[in-house]
């Protein structure tokens, strides 16, 4: 029984590590703060805020999830642990392949969930804005922008995660234009902020009747949202307001009145728009929230580029022009440039299945920046 003796030595230091991980995820805090919600969610006037009390239930699921989540990896390490013992105990090797199969969906799981720990940027845990804009390529770049939303969607449906389409503008033949979406859910911004760059597509174009293979580009931005209190000035003379009748894709998104709202900062030209809402004012309220977090990002970029003005040239660990390329023809693949993480299941990825270029990344920056 050496091979089973084998994996009990190789899994036992995972007890420790999984000691480590609950005390960085702060799970016995999870577990007060959830019962801390749920007593208030029972309050006879919990529903007289609506908006508040979305908010809470929202919290009080992902924080059941992320309980359930950790308790299932300790179910999972003391399962195969029992079965090592059994095989050892009663000399059965015909439990080996069962072990080692559990041993590596428990190790597989287990290294998912300790990405989550290297999330602890200043916003890592806030909601996401994202933006995607279509390249130069017209009907076909627009094509790629709708391909990326959908697979995006799915990657934050997956995710249990709630997306609101903030603007959206479609393309004029086919496709999408820009889109501005806003992820909400614990780490949204953690996880999304490795996909700010520009994304290469190569494949046979369906637009095209030749059957020529096109490359087309569309550009990711990605913005954790906000609080209220941090500090950033905006001088309302700065400001140029315009309203204009939404453009959405239909239904709820169209509206009668001009009801849209584009503000454009005068000094550094930044300009973000919001269609979602019904009213005038709830637009400009969402804007205003779009043009803080870019401002704040602007703000952190100046000061880092200062730091390293200071400290000499180091190694940037930001956002390449192009991070990623998604190659249909003449071969699959989808290979991450930052991290040479690649994959040739090219549909599962247009399924939103990213974690695993999300977690490279992830890993890639916490090994540079320490």
């Amino acid at each position: 029984m050496l091979e089973l003796e084998q994996l009990k030595l190789e899994l036992l230091p995972y007890k420790d590590k999984l000691e480590e991980m609950g005390a960085s995820l702060d799970i016995a805090g999870a577990r007060k703060k959830l019962k801390e919600l749920e007593e208030y969610s029972m309050n006879p006037d919990f529903w007289s805020n609506t908006e508040e009390s979305q908010k809470v239930l929202q919290k009080i699921k992902l924080l059941k999830q992320k309980i359930e989540k950790f308790n299932q990896l300790n179910q999972e390490y003391e399962d195969v642990v029992t079965l090592i013992e059994m095989g050892i105990e009663e000399q059965e090797e015909s439990l080996i392949p069962e072990a080692k199969q559990g041993m590596k969906e428990f190790i597989n799981n287990y290294e998912d969930m300790r990405i989550s720990t290297l999330l602890d940027g200043e916003y890592d845990k806030n909601n996401a804005i994202l933006t995607l804009h279509a390249g130069a390529g017209g009907t076909e770049a627009c094509d790629w922008v709708s391909m990326l939303l959908r697979m995006f969607t799915r990657w934050a449906e997956n995710k249990g995660y709630k997306i609101e389409t903030l603007d959206y503008l479609p393309g004029e033949e086919a496709g999408i234009k820009s889109v501005t979406i806003q992820v909400n859910g614990e780490n949204a911004y953690g996880y999304l902020k490795s996909e700010k760059g520009v994304h290469r597509l190569v494949r046979i174009s369906p637009f095209d009747a030749s059957g020529r293979r096109h490359t087309s580009f569309a550009s990711c931005d990605v913005l954790p949202e906000i609080d209220e209190d941090v500090d950033v000035e905006i001088n309302p003379e700065d400001l140029r307001i315009d309203t204009y009748r939404s453009s959405g894709a239909g239904g709820q998104h169209v509206n009668t009145t001009d009801s849209a709202v584009r503000i454009t900062h005068l000094p550094t030209n930044i300009v973000v728009q919001c269609q979602n809402e019904r009213s005038q004012h709830k637009n400009k309220d969402r804007a205003m929230k779009m043009l803080k977090a870019k401002l704040y990002e602007k703000k952190m970029e100046e000061q880092m580029k200062k730091i390293q003005g200071i400290r000499g040239e180091v190694k940037e660990i930001g956002w390449g022009s192009q991070i990623r390329s998604y190659v249909f023809h003449p071969y699959n693949m989808v290979k991450d440039h930052r991290t040479n993480e690649e994959t040739g299941n090219v549909s599962a990825v247009m399924d939103g299945d990213i974690d695993r270029f999300i977690n490279a990344y992830l890993k890639w920056i916490h090994e540079n920046n320490n």
